[in-house]
């Protein structure tokens, strides 16, 4: 048996630090290992061909500084991760392996307000039909990551706020889905998943602090502090739709006047364009029109634009990230949207922290949370399970 302290548990725990360091990036040299663990480059050699030899980990030569090196990534056969992101009109659903690979993926349109139960029926037959269609062995499948248009209670489990979603009232979305799947399941919001997916493969790549701000039926910020994503103890960090911008405002779901969300989410901003446009406008519609130069598109874009900057600034502030990727359907505004935030943060964040942050589109564009439910799944999921032994506690399969 292993003891603490022993050479055996020291090397079991160097092990699991190498499959952690390469689990999270997807892939790194050996050097970047050594660098990212703090072991020595001998240690993560002999590790590394340990990992190779049982099938967990692949090699393949790669350069580095111009100089030739070998770069070490999860074995496409060690595990698969699925993803799961209800939206409010859709449903996505991703199969990856541990080596950052997407395998299959498919959305189709999907009333979540409607009703928990014909969701997840969907997710379930949608997820089953990947799995299926890939020829994956089922007994692979690891975790399944699941994204919610809204907060999720810590200690309840359920959706924070049924005004969002009232067909869920009562519904615990992690139970739910994995007595359906028979896996372990990760639920997180679509703001945090659409920080994860841009953090992993997007445009928040290599970066350790960043705001991820996402407008659609509401507005949500996922937010990670040295490149993990902070939820608070509540699991409600990142709800700046609900700062004030003018207590004479609109009144906001939550009870309030003149929350940021009552000036840009989409129900509101649809409706100053309602009468010149049309009853059966879309978000996507309103971006397409203003880059097309349709004046009033673009002034209600800047306006929102003007708008989710004030709320940037505050984040600027409070957490002074380095980087803030906006996504949604208004990133594909470009300049038109991201101009008026830059302004707005220059006018109303501390000088200092505005000179050092980058606002940027998102490049994931709707993938962005299913990608992300990708990565809470390889965030979430233990190394123990890997590597096999005394310490594997491999999770039952799909039936």
């Amino acid at each position: 048996m292993e003891t603490p302290g022993s050479q055996s548990s020291l090397h079991r725990a160097n092990l699991e630090r190498v499959v952690r360091a390469v689990r999270l990036a997807g892939s790194l040299t050996q050097a970047e290992i050594a660098r990212s663990t703090g072991l020595s480059a001998a240690t993560v050699s002999n590790i590394v061909r340990e990992l190779k030899d049982g099938g967990t980990v692949q090699v393949t030569p790669t350069s580095a500084g111009g100089r030739r090196a070998r770069s070490v990534s999860l074995s496409g056969d060690a595990g698969i991760v699925v993803g799961v992101d209800f939206g409010h009109t859709h449903l996505r659903v991703a199969v990856g392996n541990l080596a950052h690979e997407v395998l299959a993926e498919e959305a189709e349109p999907l009333d979540v307000d409607a009703s928990a139960a014909q969701g997840f029926d969907r997710a379930e037959n949608l997820v089953n039909r990947l799995i299926t269609a890939t020829g994956i062995d089922r007994g692979k499948v690891i975790g399944v990551g699941l994204g919610v248009p809204g907060p999720i209670d810590v200690e309840s489990g359920t959706l924070g706020s049924t005004a969002i979603l009232p067909g869920w009232t009562g519904i615990n979305p992690r139970e739910e889905l994995a007595g359906r799947l028979g896996v372990p399941v990760h639920v997180d919001n679509d703001a945090n998943l659409g920080a994860l997916g841009e953090l992993v493969w997007g445009s928040g790549r290599g970066v350790r602090d960043l705001a991820y701000i996402k407008v659609a039926s509401g507005v949500g910020a996922g937010l990670v502090i040295n490149g993990q994503i902070y939820r608070g103890p509540g699991g409600t960090a990142g709800e700046i739709g609900h700062i004030t911008l003018d207590e004479a405002g609109p009144v906001c779901r939550c009870g309030n006047r003149g929350c940021l969300e009552t000036f840009t989410a989409a129900r509101y901003v649809l409706s100053l364009l309602s009468s010149s446009h049309g009853p059966d406008l879309t978000m996507e519609r309103v971006v397409r029109l203003a880059r097309e130069g349709d004046p009033g598109c673009r002034r209600v874009i800047g306006d929102v634009g003007r708008h989710i900057g004030s709320g940037v600034a505050h984040l600027c502030n409070l957490l002074n990230p380095s980087r803030v990727v906006l996504g949604g359907d208004l990133a594909e505004a470009g300049e038109l949207v991201l101009t008026p935030i830059r302004e707005s943060v220059s006018r109303y964040a501390i000088p200092s922290a505005a000179r050092q942050l980058a606002i940027v589109p998102g490049s994931l564009g709707g993938r962005a949370e299913v990608l992300g439910a990708l990565a809470l799944v390889l965030n979430e999921m233990g190394d123990s399970t890997l590597l096999g032994g005394p310490f594997a506690t491999r999770s039952p399969v799909f039936t």
